[in-house]
């Protein structure tokens, strides 16, 4: 098939599904398409780069200034956050009072720039981020947070996943690079790397999954069914490009964020969610000291056949630790890979720019003050998470899931910051109170019977299974 046909035939396809999506509910607001917008290109390409060369730039000068247009489109966005939480009548201060911690690590993020070697550098990357939060919000402030979570991760799964399959197969300019060294072939898909095209496909199928699951009770209804037959489309492609791109933190990460959805969805667990809270942490701790204490990780990797040193994981954290940072205050927000130590960095270990290690990243960047804020908003969610839990809320498992994926993730990843897989995160870690009262009953008129939650008090803490 002729390249130009298969894009117009994607493109058919797409707004088929988005008219026709069994899943499509009707009282979608407009402004989801904000964050999805945000998400798709968080998880895929920036604007410059899918109208300029399919070639991703990667000078120390590229990623020092940026680009003109990803910034307008990018400030676009956010303008259309801001608008839509003003005409919302956003409660500005009990989101803050609700979110303490989350708003000092942002706020330290933002001093730091004080210290960083260049500061309007960090300060344009923190105003930048800050658009993670203000899109999350116009999804956390929908009338029907529920609804409108599985509708931003499906839209952009349906965006991201396809679109993929059809730069790899028939734009392969675009979908695929070259190994330096090698020559060897690597699939990226819509994404720039092949680490970006594993996370895309990890929020597709944890998602996927877990809306299978929460609608397998209600499978011998006609509607339902379509439903569940599109999510198996979906995940049989997700799993397609994801033993493409060869990523093995989002394989173990997909595996492990499935086993979890299913051991929450246990009935004993439902009953008695205390273990299943207490497991998580307990696991990662384990894992951690078997980890570095005992080099698992290494030995495992070179027991399969892989490189024993995570493929050079490990010279890139004595690289960057040899810089010697402020340990207390770091570089400064998102300063760490611009000037000297980017160049010191890529004549030892290659053209890299991130430590693929999250919680190493932080300490770069914001030291141990930085690291240990995070480590609070971390602890902070995850008691939001259990309360849900506790609630048998419909999104605590997929909740859980993601919280553990993102643990996990990061121990071999960087992506505590404008990462697909943070932003995701964020939809759950965040807390959003809004009215309970739904005056003359109109969210019941709008809202079809199977998908009716109430919501007193906070957006996702009284979500409950029928």
């Amino acid at each position: 098939m002729p390249p130009t046909l298969a894009l117009i035939l994607w493109l058919v396809l797409l707004l088929a599904l988005l008219l026709f999506d069994p899943a499509k509910d009707p009282g979608t607001s407009w402004a989801l398409w904000v964050p999805v917008t945000w998400m798709f290109i968080l998880g895929s390409r920036l604007p410059s780069q899918w109208l300029g060369s399919s070639s991703i730039q990667s000078s120390a000068q590229a990623l020092e200034e940026g680009n003109s247009l990803d910034r307008v489109v990018l400030s676009f966005l956010m303008l259309l956050a801001i608008g839509t939480l003003v005409l919302r009548r956003f409660n500005w201060g009990r989101f803050f009072r609700s979110n303490v911690a989350l708003f000092a690590f942002v706020l330290f993020g933002l001093v730091s720039v004080f210290w960083s070697d260049f500061a309007l550098v960090s300060v344009k990357r923190w105003f930048r981020d800050l658009g993670n939060y203000l899109t999350i919000l116009v999804v956390l402030s929908d009338p029907r947070p529920l609804e409108a979570v599985r509708a931003l991760l499906r839209r952009l799964c349906y965006l991201l996943i396809p679109l993929s399959i059809l730069v790899i197969k028939y734009f392969p300019q675009i979908g695929k690079e070259y190994e330096f060294w090698s020559g060897a072939s690597l699939f990226v898909g819509a994404a720039t790397s092949k680490n970006m095209l594993g996370a895309a496909c990890l929020v597709s199928g944890i998602f996927f999954f877990w809306d299978t699951v929460t609608r397998w009770r209600d499978r011998k209804e006609r509607r339902t069914r379509r439903i569940i037959r599109l999510n198996f489309a979906f995940i049989a492609m997700t799993f397609w490009l994801l033993h493409l791109a060869r990523s093995a933190t989002s394989t173990v990460c997909l595996v492990l964020g499935c086993v979890i959805l299913i051991a929450a969805h246990r009935k004993v667990s439902q009953r008695r969610p205390t273990f299943l809270k207490a497991l998580i942490p307990a696991f990662f701790c384990l894992y951690l000291l078997l980890a570095f204490g005992c080099d698992m990780n290494g030995n495992l990797a070179a027991a399969v056949g892989r490189d024993p040193t995570l493929t050079d994981r490990t010279s890139i954290w004595t690289t960057v630790l040899s810089l010697r940072t402020n340990p207390l205050l770091g570089t400064g927000y998102e300063s760490f890979w611009i000037g000297p130590r980017l160049q010191y960095v890529w004549s030892k270990v290659g053209s890299i720019n991130e430590a693929h290690n999250g919680y190493l990243e932080m300490y770069l960047n914001l030291g141990l003050t930085g690291l240990a804020l995070l480590c609070v908003f971390l602890l902070s969610s995850y008691r939001k998470i259990c309360r849900r839990l506790s609630l048998s809320s419909s999104l605590a498992s997929l909740s859980l899931a993601l919280f553990a994926v993102m643990l996990f993730y990061n121990i071999t990843e960087a992506a505590f910051r404008s990462s697909l897989i943070w932003v995701a995160f964020l939809l759950f870690a965040i807390e959003v109170h809004e009215p309970a009262e739904d005056p003359g009953g109109e969210l019941a008129k709008r809202t079809n019977v199977d998908t009716v939650e109430p919501f007193p008090q906070s957006s996702f803490e009284m979500m409950r299974h029928r």
